[in-house]
Parts: structure tokens; C-alpha cells; sequence
């Protein structure tokens, strides 16, 4: 065993147990606060030259540890920065529709359908997608997935009439959110 290996090896063993009490009242996992206390000693053995002797080296890998936090919590930050934009760039679920015959019948007509069919209805009316955009989800020409799309508003058509709905307004092309629910 080198000298290097034996030296961090009693570093290790001298230390281990209060960085990880300095990491875990800082952080707000066992699992966050033992990340911390790996990239400290990570930190450590590359740097052994740079690691003071006896108890200098406990108050080192604190300032390391330290260090380590701030970009652990900086993470964390931005994290939580891109999340929130994500979240609020991302369109929200529609609220359930209240419970009601019409609602359950034009629920039961769209479960019917097939699944291309209801695929395409979604792609319509939920992602607003025009035939160009429709035709390449699909692998498909425009025209085929204008034709598709015909076709699968007529069999919803006919699974609301079976359902006894009316009055239910065609899907456009691109309608709005509401529109299409």
C-alpha cells in the first residue's frame, strides 16, 4: 500500500463521521448529505499533496465541504428555476368536466373509438397540430392524415349520436383548448 493510499485512508477514517454530521444538518437528504461528503473526499484525494496534517486537514475538508454545499445548493437552485418555467410554459391539464350525462356520453363515444382515431382528434384538438405537423407525428402525407382525420371526426360523430349527444360542435383544425373539449 503507497503512502498516499494509508494517508487518505486515516484522513478517511478521522473524518468521515463529522463530515457527514456537517453535511446532513445542511442538507435536506441522508442521501444529498453523503453525495456532499463523496465529492468532498473525492476533492481530497485528488488534492492529498494539497491536505494539511493532523487536525488542520479536518478543518480543510470542512472549507472543501463547504465549498461543495454552495454548488449543491446552487443546483439545487436552478433546479427549481427551470422546473417553475417548465411548469409554467407547459400547458395545464384541463379540469376534469363536471360530472354530467353529456360529459360521461362524450367520454364513453371518445373511448370507443379506435386508437388512431382518438390519436388524431387529440392531435388536432388538444395539441392544436396542423396536417403538415399530423402527417409527420403519424409518418404520413398531409393528405392522408387530412383524409384520416375526416374520417375519424365522422366515426365520433356517429359514437355521439349512438350516445344520444347533440349539439356538440365540430373539431376544427385548430381550435382552442375549450373548442376541442
Amino acid at each position: 500500500m503507497s503512502d498516499d493510499v494509508a494517508r487518505f485512508g486515516r484522513i478517511y477514517d478521522a473524518n468521515y463521521d463529522r463530515l457527514l454530521g456537517y453535511a446532513l444538518r445542511r442538507t435536506d437528504s441522508q442521501e444529498d448529505a453523503a453525495d456532499v461528503v463523496a465529492e468532498t473526499f473525492l476533492t481530497a484525494w485528488r488534492r492529498l499533496a494539497d491536505v494539511p496534517e493532523d487536525d488542520e486537514a479536518r478543518l480543510w475538508l470542512y472549507g472543501v465541504a463547504r465549498r461543495v454545499l454552495a454548488n449543491h445548493h446552487r443546483g439545487l437552485n436552478r433546479y427549481r428555476r427551470v422546473r417553475e418555467r417548465l411548469s409554467r410554459a407547459v400547458a395545464p391539464m384541463p379540469p376534469e368536466p363536471a360530472p354530467g350525462e353529456q360529459a360521461t356520453a362524450i367520454t364513453a363515444a371518445f373511448r370507443r373509438l379506435s386508437e388512431l382515431d382518438r390519436e388524431l382528434l387529440l392531435l388536432v384538438g388538444w395539441e392544436g397540430l396542423d396536417m403538415p405537423q399530423i402527417g409527420s407525428v403519424l409518418g404520413c402525407t398531409p393528405a392522408t392524415a387530412r383524409v384520416r382525420l375526416h374520417r375519424a371526426r365522422a366515426r365520433f360523430a356517429r359514437e355521439l349520436a349512438r350516445q344520444g349527444v347533440g349539439g356538440v360542435r365540430r373539431i376544427t383544425e385548430q381550435p382552442t383548448v375549450q373548442e376541442a373539449l
